[in-house]
Formats: structure tokens, C-alpha cells, sequence
């Protein structure tokens, strides 16, 4: 069975809403939609106080080069722009909009069930379409999905890789989403090789979903080119250089991208989008969010528009929040804790876990043993102990050369240190300091 070479773990899957087809969410009184929800420059509002809005309409422009564009996702009344909390705690830009009882959606969005098969747009449109729409990475990182297929004439792409291996223990949305909207998500990825000019692309699936890579390659099986690739179960198979070593044993270099090696890695969730973006005109407002964890009565898969508080789903789910020690945004593995629950659901929510009191609290810190078990599950090959000394002590240059800005912030260090060293908290602060100094010096 297929994997990636160089470190990796296994945890506990704990898919516990992997048996839950998707419900749609209730729609909040009042939507909180942030203007960065995308790697990269935030957005400008182009909407203001009292401006009555339409579900699909442009309330705020990505104008820089790295950006995405942002629309309403209800109908209703701009209540107030304003900074307000994010998930982490920053105070960021966010339009916040009194939801009307009666939708309106902009005129030219198809919001019908029926599925689009024909293809018009050419390459450049198909991009233009998905810059337009404000489409971007749907597995977590949120870059702007255009940015990627604006190629440069000195770059060969040879593959499309689909991500849709869902590698974090807990987190079902990708796999239900293979599940109920194969045939669209298939679509979507045939558009994504006509914008790339490519006639080769591999869906990767870790084996742990059988009914998934069944259905896709029943569906593939109509489409010239794509083929559905079951991976071993394997911590972090979804990071891109993981899954393009995995599929086609080339390994991205160190400070380079797939492009470099004749790739494009998009996940499944990004390919739904661009088919609802293309075929529908639809823009992002919507995405599945997997609710779960073990104070979680009913773990739960939610298509949930962008703006709905955290805790409405939260509610739905069932969710005993006394014997729950922590929120997580995100997965066990690279998620991070919410600061509470009435922070909205964003373009890059994925799904929110609570974990137990019991679970929740870090054990003490021990000294490091030196037993290099870090080392050795690193999949990107770096010393994380080194990082965690180096990073401790602002030793930017040396953290430079150690690679530190190849970290992928997986977390198997953190998981396998027997000394429960927090190591991913060190090495963040030291790619921070680092990556900081790296911006000043090319300023100069």
C-alpha cells in the first residue's frame, strides 16, 4: 500500500461522524463574516451600515495579488462593519449582517439540485470564474485556489493531485462529501485539468474509506484520465509533499512548491467548490463542518454558510459543554483552540471538536531524553528538538539553516515526545521570529 517515505504516525482515527450524512444548518438572526478568511492580504468591504445585501453578493474585493474575493452569504441588512474576534483571539475586519426571514439570491446563481455536466468555459475564464468567486483551498490552508493555476509559461505541469485522504483523526467532512456529491466534486476536478491544460490526474484516498474510493472510482471510471488511489492509513498524508511522495514518489525539494516537481495539489472540498463556482455560478458561502468528540451526543457533518456562530452547531450536535475541557477549530492534531463559541464559521472551518476535561490539559513538561523519537517521525526530515533550542533562543539564522521554514506544524513531534515537550509551540514562534527576519532582508 501505498505512502510517504520520510516519518509519520498513527493515531487514534476516532471518525466518530463518519456514519452521519450531511444536514443542512439553520440560518443565525445575525452573521458575522470576516474579510480574511484566506492566506494572504484581507479583503476591502465595498458594502457599508444600512446596506441592504442579496445572498451571493460581493460585500468585500481580495484587490492584491494573494487575496479572495468575499460574498454575503445571507440576505439581510449590513448591521455594522467592525473588528471583532476571530478564532484565535485577533481582532479582525468582519461585515456583520441582520439576516432577513425571506432569501434573495443574486439573479444569475443557479441554486438548483441538477447536476451541470457541460463544460464551456476555456482555461483563463475557468480561472477567472474561480478568482471571481472567491474559491480557495478548502483543506485548511485557504490559499486563494486562482493563484495556483496562474502557471508560468517556465513551469511544466505534468498531475493534478486531489486530495481527499482527510488524514486528521476526528474530521468527516471531505469523506461525506465523496460520499453524497461525488458525481459534482468529479466534475469539478475534470474543470481543474482544463484550466491546467493537463490529461493525468490521481485522487488520493487513505484506505480507511473503502465505501469513498469505491463509489469515486465508479464515477471516474466515466472520466478519461483520473484515476482513485487508496493510500495507507498514515499521519500526515494529506500534507502536499506527503501526498505527492506518496503518489508518485517525487519529493518536493526543500523551500520549493509542487509546481516545482509538476504538480498541483488541490483537496476534494476545493474541486466541490470550483463546480459550484463554474457550473452554478455560485460564490463560497457555504461549507460541511464536522462536529464531534467525545462530549458530543449526536457527531455530526453540517453544511453551514459562512457567518453562523460556532455555537449553533454546537447545539445541534448535542454538545455537553461541561464535560468538554476545549473547542478546537480544526482537527487534534492542527487545530487550535477557539477562544469561544461565538466566533463564526469560516471558508477554512473544517470541523470543531471538543475533547474531554481529562483529555484537554497538558501533562507537565519533562526534560528531553535525547531520545530523538521527534526525529524520527518528522515527515518533512528535521530535527525538531534542535528547533525547539534554537527557536527558544531567537537563533534565527541558525533556525533558517536548519529548514525551520519547512515545518509543516503536523504536530507528530508533540505527539510522540515522551517528555511532553510542546515543541510545535516553540518552532512556531521560532518560523515567526524567522520568517520575519527573511522579510526585512529581502526589503533591503
Amino acid at each position: 500500500m501505498k505512502t510517504f517515505r520520510l516519518g509519520g504516525i498513527h493515531p487514534k482515527e476516532n471518525k466518530l461522524s463518519a456514519g452521519a450524512s450531511i444536514e443542512t444548518m439553520e440560518f443565525p438572526k445575525r452573521a458575522v463574516v470576516p474579510v480574511a478568511q484566506h492566506l494572504g492580504v484581507p479583503a476591502n468591504v465595498i458594502v457599508k451600515k444600512g446596506d441592504m445585501v442579496k445572498t451571493g453578493q460581493m460585500i468585500a474585493k481580495g484587490e492584491a495579488f494573494i487575496s479572495a474575493n468575499v460574498h454575503s452569504p445571507f440576505t439581510g441588512k449590513v448591521f455594522r462593519v467592525d473588528d471583532v474576534l476571530d478564532s484565535s483571539g485577533f481582532r479582525r475586519k468582519a461585515v456583520i449582517i441582520d439576516v432577513a426571514e425571506e432569501e434573495e439570491w443574486v439573479e444569475n446563481i443557479d441554486t438548483s439540485k441538477e447536476i451541470n455536466q457541460d463544460i464551456k468555459l476555456s482555461p483563463k475564464e475557468i480561472v477567472d470564474k474561480i478568482h471571481e468567486l472567491g474559491i480557495v483551498g478548502m483543506g485548511g490552508a485557504t490559499f486563494p485556489t486562482h493563484v495556483k493555476y496562474m502557471v508560468p509559461d517556465s513551469k511544466k505541469v505534468d498531475y493534478l493531485i486531489i486530495n481527499g485522504v482527510e488524514c486528521e483523526p476526528y474530521l468527516t467532512s471531505d469523506h461525506r462529501l465523496m460520499l453524497e456529491h461525488g458525481e459534482e466534486m468529479m466534475i469539478g476536478v475534470r474543470i481543474l485539468m482544463i484550466a491546467l491544460k493537463v490529461n493525468k490526474c490521481i485522487i488520493g484516498v487513505e484506505n480507511n474509506k473503502p465505501d469513498a474510493i469505491a463509489h469515486l472510482r465508479d464515477i471516474a471510471a466515466k472520466y478519461q484520465g483520473i484515476t482513485v488511489e487508496p493510500l495507507k492509513v498514515q499521519y500526515p498524508q494529506g500534507g502536499e509533499k506527503q501526498l505527492i511522495d506518496a503518489l508518485l514518489r517525487r519529493q518536493v525539494p526543500a523551500g520549493k512548491l509542487p509546481l516545482d516537481v509538476g504538480c498541483v495539489v488541490n483537496n476534494v472540498g476545493t474541486c466541490f467548490a470550483v463546480y459550484e463556482a463554474v457550473q452554478k455560478n455560485k460564490p463560497l458561502i457555504e461549507r460541511i463542518v464536522t462536529v464531534t468528540g467525545k462530549t458530543v451526543k449526536k457527531p455530526s457533518n453540517f453544511l453551514t454558510r459562512i457567518g453562523t456562530p460556532v455555537s449553533m452547531l454546537l447545539e445541534k450536535a448535542e454538545a455537553d459543554l461541561e464535560a468538554t475541557g476545549k473547542i478546537i477549530n480544526g482537527g487534534p492534531m492542527m487545530g487550535k483552540a477557539l477562544v469561544n463559541t461565538e466566533v463564526p464559521v469560516t471558508k477554512g472551518t473544517s470541523g470543531i471538536l471538543l475533547m474531554k476535561k481529562s483529555e484537554s490539559k497538558r501533562e507537565k513538561e519533562g526534560n528531553c531524553i535525547r531520545c530523538s523519537k521527534c526525529t524520527s517521525v518528522c515527515p518533512q526530515g528535521l530535527e525538531p528538538h534542535l528547533l525547539k533550542i534554537l527557536s527558544k533562543q531567537q537563533e534565527n539564522e541558525s533556525c533558517e539553516q536548519e529548514r525551520i521554514m519547512d515545518c509543516i506544524e503536523c504536530g507528530s513531534c508533540v505527539y510522540t515526545c515522551p517528555a511532553n515537550i510542546p515543541l510545535l509551540d516553540y518552532i512556531r514562534m521560532g518560523k515567526a521570529n524567522t520568517g520575519m527576519m527573511i522579510r526585512n532582508r529581502s526589503k533591503k
